[in-house]
């Protein structure tokens, strides 16, 4: 289901991600603000698994609550969390499967279980898609220096996915949500500077500047003092010169398109529309690094500097286009593009950010496997694999850490148990059940005489019919750095609030 938040504003936002939730919510108690900030955390961090890491460490603390009845000591306790750390981590490791990035059908059912329960799931196979699409297009591998050995390796070779940066989502209200679409290439909201510059070009050669096309301004107010009509004449043929100076030393080098960050003059368009080129003025920079990518441009200082080898030349087709009212530029067919925009078209603008949210989710989700190309199974079935380990370890842990050493194990049953309550089907027989079938694979390695093995048991909940599935046939997977990351989160920032044994305020009573 969805949430509908109103900001102080007046604004409202409809969503169900867990971050965006929380960003909105006013809370005034310090460890209530110390949770949401863990939502943040792991939103910058891996992007997925904002929701599940505060169901996580509340489950945590929940279970810790006994033992500070008790009188058991919170450094007890933590101890105790940090060994169950390190054993749920070394389960996932051994869980964990190994995934070709390239195998696009492993990575569609990845992603899919990341965007399934999401408001754009209707449209899971275009957003699927498009979020694939993107990311491989954006990822690049970092190139190695020299001087270090040769490693072949597959967590070794670095990959650089900027989504930020370079894949930018373009929101247009109107049209379909089936109209949406990644160009191999990049657009923007700009109009030509002239009315007579060409709007369609095909194999274009593209210039980037960001310098001003116009007669330099003074930093500061200044004064001129003229004696004679002529000097006033003089001053503007100069700066008439200056402009015509600069247009030529672009118009040598046969640009069809000229794009700069700054101002473009009314002599310096006439000089261009005369030469036949399409200028641009004053767009963004982020927008011109994108262009720069996607072409294989230079983005240039200085005319005076400008070679050949700074156009680009990597774009198949330049158009502008109307959509709804506004004019856009569109540079398409890129070859090996490495840079993106993403249009997404929707009825409403509230449509249009709950989209823009889940896409966002799913990219994160492609440029982590992109990282770490590492798989577990989802639906509950890690987090149960991991709580009948800690159960089975927890037996050969000494002294008074075996409590909190379980308890971690319990708590972990918190993400199938409301898998479970989001169905709607009978919490306790379906834990129940999946508990037995984890506890099976174990018990079947111990009567096997195979030394040193791992039980693989994949099973977990259905999302939406709360029956028990094989989630390796079923094709549900998520992310090993994902999951890793909401453990430690959780397990670290319990063990962080367990310390805290006072509140002291800071601030200062009024009449002192």
């Amino acid at each position: 289901m969805l949430k509908m938040l109103l900001d102080p504003m007046g604004g409202i936002v409809i969503t169900n991600d867990g971050n965006c939730i929380l960003r909105e919510v006013d809370v005034s108690h310090p460890t209530a603000k110390s949770m949401i900030e863990l939502s943040r955390a792991q939103d910058e961090e891996v992007g997925d698994g904002t929701t599940s890491v505060i169901i996580l460490a509340g489950e945590m603390l929940i279970n810790a609550e006994p033992f500070v009845r008790n009188n058991v000591h919170p450094t007890v306790i933590v101890r105790g969390y940090n060994y169950a750390l390190q054993e749920a981590l070394s389960i996932c490791e051994k869980l964990a499967l190994v995934v070709d990035v390239n195998d696009s059908e492993r990575m569609k059912s990845l992603v899919q279980s990341c965007i399934g329960t999401k408001f754009s799931s209707r449209w899971n196979d275009i957003m699927i898609d498009m979020a694939l699409k993107a990311v491989l297009t954006v990822a690049r591998e970092i190139p190695t220096p020299s001087s270090l050995p040769p490693v072949n390796d597959a967590y070794s070779q670095k990959m650089e996915v900027d989504i930020k940066r370079y894949a930018k989502v373009e929101k247009i209200p109107g049209g379909e949500i089936s109209d949406c679409a990644v160009l191999s290439g990049v657009m923007f909201n700009k109009d030509v500077t002239h009315s007579k510059m060409r709007r369609r070009i095909e194999n274009p050669r593209i210039l980037l500047l960001d310098t001003p096309l116009e007669y330099k301004k003074g930093e500061s107010q200044t004064n001129v003092e003229i004696t004679d009509e002529e000097d006033w004449n003089t001053l503007l043929k100069m700066e008439e010169e200056y402009v015509e100076n600069m247009c030529m030393e672009i118009i040598a080098f046969k640009p069809d398109i000229v794009i700069t960050e700054k101002g473009v003059s009314d002599l310096a368009q006439h000089y261009f529309a005369k030469a036949n080129i399409t200028a641009f003025r004053r767009l963004r920079k982020t927008d011109n690094n994108r262009v720069a990518r996607a072409t294989g441009a230079t983005i240039v200082s200085r005319t005076d500097e400008i070679r050949e080898e700074d156009i680009g030349t990597g774009c198949g087709l330049f158009e502008m286009r109307k959509i709804g009212e506004e004019y856009f530029a569109f540079f398409e067919e890129c070859r090996d593009p490495k840079a993106c925009t993403i249009v997404l078209r929707g009825g409403s603008k509230d449509v249009l950010n709950e989209i823009e949210r889940n896409l966002t989710d799913a990219m994160q989700v492609v440029r982590n496997v992109v990282f770490d190309p590492r798989l577990l199974p989802g639906g509950g079935a890690t987090e149960m694999a991991v709580s009948v380990g800690l159960r089975k370890a927890g037996l050969k842990v000494e002294g008074i850490q075996q409590g909190p050493f379980l308890a971690v194990g319990e708590a972990m049953e918190v993400i199938p148990r409301t898998l479970a309550q989001n169905c709607g089907v009978s919490v306790i027989r379906t834990v129940t059940q999946l508990r037995a079938k984890h506890a099976a694979a174990y018990e079947e390695i111990e009567n096997s005489s195979a030394d040193g093995a791992f039980p693989k048991c994949n099973w977990g909940i259905d999302g939406t019919s709360g029956q028990l599935v094989d989630m390796e046939q079923f094709g549900v997977w998520e992310p090993f750095s994902v999951k890793i990351q909401t453990i430690k989160t959780a397990v670290e920032s319990a063990c962080m609030i367990l310390r805290i044994d006072d509140i002291v305020s800071g601030s200062k009573k009024k009449g002192y």
